[in-house]
């Protein structure tokens, strides 16, 4: 009786010890939050495509659609192809709902920040934007580059709670005009 029982024992100890992993790993996945359909960057442009202008606006629009699950907390925009680094005034991004052109509803920024080293911008939003709108963020950089050409900036994007999961959009495109006197080629 006492070897039944120690094996037994032992078999359900093993078979408890495979459980663990699983239940471990449903705990975890529980933990982590995600989108369960992907954002779409809809759009980026700026208000001045020549080189050397002052304070332009780049326009990046994001669409999130209603089956996402999560609301969106944060977005990072981050220079990934260009000639020279464009700088940015974090304190002056804005954003909204619609578009650049169809401007609807102010959108609430908790913070925004701009890494010189990464070449990223950050924005925070609060409360987190809901699924189901389509809403524009600007940022001011401090001017456009001194020569023309291609400029790619990647989007990303974090779902609202904790431990998110990133999920990249895409990559956006600006093309600048001109030389270093600021005119039109």
């Amino acid at each position: 009786m006492s070897k039944q029982f120690l094996f037994f024992t032992i078999g359900l100890a093993s078979i408890l010890g495979s459980l663990y992993p699983v239940m471990l790993a449903a705990q975890n996945k529980a933990s982590i939050s995600y989108f369960s359909r992907s954002p779409r960057l809809i759009n980026v442009m700026t208000t001045y495509r020549g080189a050397r202008v002052h304070r332009p606006r780049y326009y990046y629009t994001i669409d999130l659609p209603n089956g996402i699950g999560k609301p969106l907390k944060k977005i990072t925009i981050n220079q990934r192809q260009g000639f020279e680094e464009i700088d940015y005034y974090p304190q002056d991004t804005i954003a909204f709902q619609g578009t650049p052109h169809h401007r609807e509803n102010p959108i609430t920024i908790e913070e925004s920040t701009w890494d010189k080293q990464t070449e990223t911008m950050t924005i925070i939003f609060e409360p987190p934007v809901s699924p189901g709108t389509r809403f524009t963020v600007g940022l001011k950089a401090k001017r456009n580059p001194d020569h023309g050409g291609i400029y790619l900036f990647g989007v990303t994007a974090f779902p609202a709670g904790n431990n998110p999961r990133e999920l990249y959009l895409g990559t956006g495109r600006l093309h600048f005009y001109g030389s270093g006197d600021g005119d039109f080629d």
